[in-house]
Order: structure tokens, then C-alpha cells, then sequence
């Protein structure tokens, strides 16, 4: 359920294969993933305007650095779709470089959930995630991405951008809680010992680096079982098809890192619904052999778990209706519902919900405070 005016989509159209895609895509070849001679690139992608011309984009922008990009497409997937077992193989070469431009999404990993990949004490359940986290090729993914946004979102200041979130990384680093607080009814403390933040911040120039384009976010799974206290979402939200933009607040009451309750009408239903999907495909799965029972009881179980906390720090991003531009606007900070980023909570989906200008403590081992946003105004 994405919302768009005939504005932005009429913006797209004149994107599709104008001088600012061609730039956009020249940045992100050049300084964002500092391709090189020879360097294998793949691009995945599917048979939608948007991402078909943003893909040519990079073909050409690669191409010109003297890499050796291919291009590969699937059918549209959605959240709970799996990749073409194609994919997976062409992934599993192990390019240099891997860029996925979806019009929804990659697809999961259907053998990898199965059996899950192995690096030293973590495993992974999709072969881009275990290459890339295992530091054998870097990587930039855009769901949803459309050709205007790539366009304004791309080319930005990106030493800026990489000072910003390095700074808020430390202090997420440092932090055992942080307690996020808004105007619309946000008050909870959300747990972050043992945890490591991770920088969206455009620098993918060696292996093992990655993450979305638009960049623009520091990012970091909550210790588990350890959040407490409301959401209220009010920006926008990822559903099992598309992002909804919130006009009347989502209250999400939240015990021992669990959504466990949701208020606000006709909203709150929607997600509602998109959570008992994300439980009740991990169930299907079972039942079809795709995963045993105490993997799909994991899987089931952790649709209302909180997976991330992520701080918007792109000055060009605006909310839109599509979370991947959306999350990264600067003022905003998001919690994602479902699986997170340290893979030891999986899930079949991964909900971010965005809060409008919020307060953000970190809270330090020796019980110092340290505002790391105040209303929306990044302090560190």
C-alpha cells in the first residue's frame, strides 16, 4: 500500500532515462562502491521501469570504471516471496560487487532457511547476507527504489553523511539502553548491551561493506527481550505489500522486546494483519517441509519482535510513502518490527515504523546520559 501523488510519479517518468539518473548512478559506481578495472559486478533486478532504468544506470556507470557488470531479472517479490533459486546461484558465485534494485524486494533464500549458512558462531539464512557479512564482496540493495528518488538521494555529501553516523555509531556502541521519547506518545527504553551499531553511510568500497542506497542512517539491533515502554508511529510503516503513510498515530505497547498490543484504528489493523502473516507463513513453512518445527516456532515467534532502532541522518530524503527513502530522513528515527540485523531473532518480515521528530538518551555503563537527538535535532 504505497501512497504516491501523480506528482512524484510523473517525476519518475522523466527520470527514467534523464542526465540526473545517469549522474546519480555515476556516484554510486564511483564514490559510493569505488568500482575498479575488471571487478565483477552483478545486478539483480525485475521487469518494472523504475529499477530496470536505475539498473541500466550502473551497467553503464560500472562499465565506464572498466568493471564487468551482468544483469539479471526475476518476477516481482514481495516480502514473503522467495528469490528464483537463479538468483540464488548467481549469487552464490561471489561477485565483487552485488547490487540489488527490486521493485518490492530480493526474495528470500529458500534453501538457506532450510539450512542455514554458517560463519564461525552466527549463521545466516540467505547466501547475500552470509558473502556479504562474511566479507567476500561488498554490496548495495534499494527495494522499492524508484528513479526520482535515486536521482535527489544519491548524489549527496558524503563525508558528512560518514561523520554523522560514524559519531552516532559510537555512542550507540557505548550505550547498555537508549530511551526514545516523541510529542505523539513514543516513551520506551529499548536495551543495547553486547550490541554493535551498524553505519549506513554510503562508504562500500571494500569487502564485507554494504547497505542501502539512499544511504543515510545508523542502525542497531535491540538487545533481546530487553525493550519496554509505547511506540507511537507516526511518519510511515512497511507492510507485508508496500508502506503506508500514518495519518493517525500507531500505538504499539511493547513488553520484553515483544509488541504486544496495537491501538489506532484502522492503521493499527493493517499492520495487525501484516504480523499474523508474518506468523503464519513461518507455520506454512513448516508444514511444507520448508522449515522444522523449532525453527518455525523461532520464525513465528519473533513477527512482534522489535529488530532494529535506526537514526535517519539524509538531509535530501523526504517522506514519501516508501520506507527506503523514508527511513533515512534526517529528524526521524525508526524501530523495526520482526527480524533484526545480529541474526539471532529471525523472522519472515521486518516492519520499520517511522517516529517524527524524537528524542533520543543514550543511556552509559556508568549511568551517564548522552542526547544523541533532541526533537528531531542531532546533537552528537
Amino acid at each position: 500500500m504505497t501512497i504516491l501523488d501523480a506528482n512524484a510519479v510523473m517525476a519518475d517518468v522523466k527520470t527514467l532515462s534523464g542526465p540526473e539518473l545517469k549522474k546519480a548512478a555515476e556516484v554510486a559506481a564511483r564514490d559510493v562502491l569505488a568500482a575498479k578495472e575488471g571487478e565483477k559486478a552483478l545486478i539483480i533486478t525485475n521487469p518494472e521501469s523504475n529499477v530496470y532504468s536505475i539498473s541500466m544506470a550502473m551497467y553503464d556507470a560500472l562499465l565506464a570504471l572498466g568493471a564487468k557488470p551482468v544483469i539479471v531479472v526475476q518476477p516481482y517479490k514481495t516480502q514473503l516471496d522467495y528469490a528464483e533459486p537463479s538468483i540464488i546461484e548467481a549469487i552464490r558465485s561471489n561477485p565483487d560487487i552485488c547490487i540489488s534494485l527490486s521493485a518490492e524486494k530480493l526474495g528470500k533464500d529458500e534453501a538457506g532457511i532450510k539450512t542455514n549458512y554458517r560463519l564461525g558462531e552466527k549463521e545466516y539464512d540467505h547466501i547475500f547476507d552470509y558473502l556479504y557479512r562474511g566479507k567476500r564482496m561488498r554490496a548495495f540493495w534499494s527495494p522499492s527504489v524508484t528513479a526520482a528518488m535515486f536521482a535527489k538521494t544519491v548524489p549527496i555529501d558524503y563525508p558528512r553523511l560518514r561523520t554523522e553516523c560514524a559519531r552516532v555509531k559510537d555512542v550507540l556502541d557505548r550505550a547498555v539502553s537508549v530511551h526514545v521519547s516523541s510529542a505523539k506518545g513514543t516513551d520506551i527504553t529499548i536495551g543495547l548491551k553486547n550490541r554493535l551499531a551498524d553505519a549506513d553511510d554510503g562508504d562500500f568500497r571494500l569487502p564485507g561493506q554494504g547497505g542501502n542506497l539512499p544511504a543515510g542512517e545508523a542502525y542497531i539491533s535491540p538487545q533481546l527481550g530487553s525493550s519496554e515502554g509505547t511506540i507511537a508511529f507516526d511518519g510511515s510503516i512497511s507492510l507485508e505489500k508496500g508502506d503506508l503513510i500514518i495519518r493517525n498515530p500507531i500505538i504499539a505497547r511493547v513488553k520484553g522486546n515483544f509488541v504486544t498490543a496495537l491501538e489506532g484504528g484502522e492503521e493499527a489493523g493493517i499492520l495487525e494483519k501484516t504480523l499474523q502473516s508474518g506468523r503464519d507463513n513461518a507455520l506454512a513453512a513448516v508444514k511444507a517441509g520448508k522449515l522444522d518445527a523449532a525453527a518455525g516456532a523461532e520464525y513465528a515467534r519473533n513477527a512482534r519482535n522489535l529488530g532494529e532502532l535506526g537514526i535517519g541522518l539524509n538531509r535530501k530524503a523526504e517522506i514519501v510513502g516508501n520506507m527506503l527513502e523514508d527511513e533515512k530522513v534526517y529528524s526521524t528515527c525508526h524501530i523495526a518490527i520482526g527480524a533484526n540485523y545480529d541474526e539471532d531473532a529471525k523472522a519472515m518480515i521486518h516492519l520499520d515504523g517511522l517516529i517524527k521528530l524524537p528524542t533520543i538518551v543514550a543511556r552509559m555503563p556508568d549511568g551517564t546520559e548522552t542526547a544523541i537527538m533532541k526533537s528531531g535535532k542531532l546533537m552528537v
